[in-house]
């Protein structure tokens, strides 16, 4: 699970930084007990809480650092432990078994050598809890979480007894009972809520390749009138004009090779996961339309523009793409009417002949919504990502070095090329 922090860099270094800083302090008041000791390293049980147990803890609860090798080739460690077969989860109960096996060790070791005077350190405690968190919240299996949970919650309870007295174990298990109940309480809330943003994303998903579907399923049955209406205009006119039946075979082998192709799409996209249906219009008039309303609704502090280069202009593009491409534009622009209002934006098309490149960006707006127009937690680029994907496309979306905000996709164009071949319809 990636626990959902907040987008802006400066958001995340922030909660980076409290955290080191917060161990950092942690660990400062172990190491002022450790050095007031008259023999620090008298007993393995008085430094091995300090300078082992602690600091393991730590590591273990934040997450380990990449290997050398991983990092030589950019690889993050969660997609490493996917490319060896190692899942996060499991990855993370291992870890609890190593840190609970050398925490309980230390706490017998102190109760036959004890050291003076008896501390059970404050790191490894904090590291525990805060270990406790991530596997109430990140193993994904109930019954493995379950019984991390319970070796943890037994293992920080034992620490008041490396205290050596009654009173100590008394108020020290009553203090950590009630860390750990808040502890669990937070992982189980955060795997509570994690559970219900994916079941959000994955009913937006279906319903985004139910949409698509349906709109293929429209294109398709058009594609197979014209063919039908043609087919019966050849065997109306062979006995009379035989010399015209040759264009017609091809235009039907053209619209034959479009079905196929969208066909292939249409059952891709269902076999992955098992609105109304957009109408396949003039995509540059639609885009236009689209900005048209955007700057109105703006008002003169809000300038758009539709840049659209003549090569993506002639090129020819499949209805798939262009109801893709529609619905990329009318997300972008909405969310710079809530997130970012009186901004700039510019929607450009552009093509290599490859690919048809799409951009909406917009400038940094003169202040920033206290809450955005609909709320938050929209689920609509996410949508637009499944259909540019569906079609074999990139998406991406993030800020840009101005401060503003880029939505990017790019459409494979390998139906050109056929198109082309076909030769026997003009280009838009």
């Amino acid at each position: 699970m990636h626990w959902n922090l907040p987008r802006i860099p400066a958001g995340r270094r922030l909660i980076t930084v409290s955290g080191l800083v917060a161990f950092t302090l942690t660990w400062g008041v172990d190491l002022a007990v450790f050095v007031t000791r008259p023999a620090p390293f008298g007993t393995p049980a008085g430094w091995l809480p300090v300078l082992v147990t602690g600091p393991l803890a730590a590591l273990a609860a934040v997450g380990l650092p990449r290997s050398a090798a991983l990092a030589a080739v950019g690889l993050p460690r969660s997609a490493a432990l996917a490319a060896v077969g190692l899942p996060r989860s499991v990855d993370l109960s291992r870890r609890v078994a190593g840190v609970v096996t050398l925490s309980v060790g230390v706490t017998v070791w102190s109760l036959v050598a004890p050291p003076e005077p008896r501390w059970w350190g404050a790191l490894e405690t904090c590291g525990l809890l805060f270990l406790t968190v991530r596997t109430a919240a990140d193993i994904r299996r109930p019954a493995t979480a379950v019984a991390c949970t319970v070796a943890l919650g037994v293992t920080i309870l034992l620490l008041p007894l490396r205290a050596g007295s009654l009173g100590a174990f008394v108020v020290g298990g009553y203090i950590l009972t009630v860390a750990l109940a808040v502890c669990v309480a937070i992982g189980c809330a955060l795997r509570s809520l994690e559970a219900r943003r994916e079941r959000a994303v994955r009913d937006v998903r279906q319903a985004e390749r139910l949409a698509l579907a349906r709109d293929l399923h429209d294109l398709i049955a058009h594609h197979m009138t014209g063919i039908i209406v043609q087919a019966n205009a050849a065997l109306t006119i062979q006995t009379a004009s035989p010399d015209r039946v040759p264009p017609i075979l091809r235009n039907i082998a053209h619209s034959g090779t479009q079905t196929l192709d969208s066909m292939r799409r249409l059952v891709r996209v269902l076999r992955e996961d098992d609105h109304t249906a957009l109408r396949s219009g003039d995509l540059l008039t639609e885009l236009a339309d689209l900005v048209s309303t955007h700057s109105a609704a703006g008002g003169d502090d809000a300038p758009s523009r539709l840049d659209i280069t003549a090569a993506a202009r002639t090129s020819r593009l499949g209805p798939e793409i262009e109801i893709t491409v529609q619905r990329l534009v009318q997300e972008a622009l909405t969310n710079v009417r809530r997130h970012a209002p009186g901004a700039g934006t510019t929607v450009h098309l552009d093509t290599d002949g490859t690919g048809l490149l799409v951009t909406v960006t917009n400038t940094t707006p003169a202040h920033h919504a206290a809450a955005p127009a609909g709320g938050r937690g929209g689920f609509g680029l996410l949508g637009v990502r499944e259909r540019v994907e569906a079609l074999d496309g990139t998406f991406r979306a993030g800020p840009v070095p101005h401060g503003g905000w880029q939505v990017q996709a790019v459409f494979p164009l390998a139906t050109t090329a056929g198109a082309t071949a076909g030769g026997d319809q003009p280009p838009r």
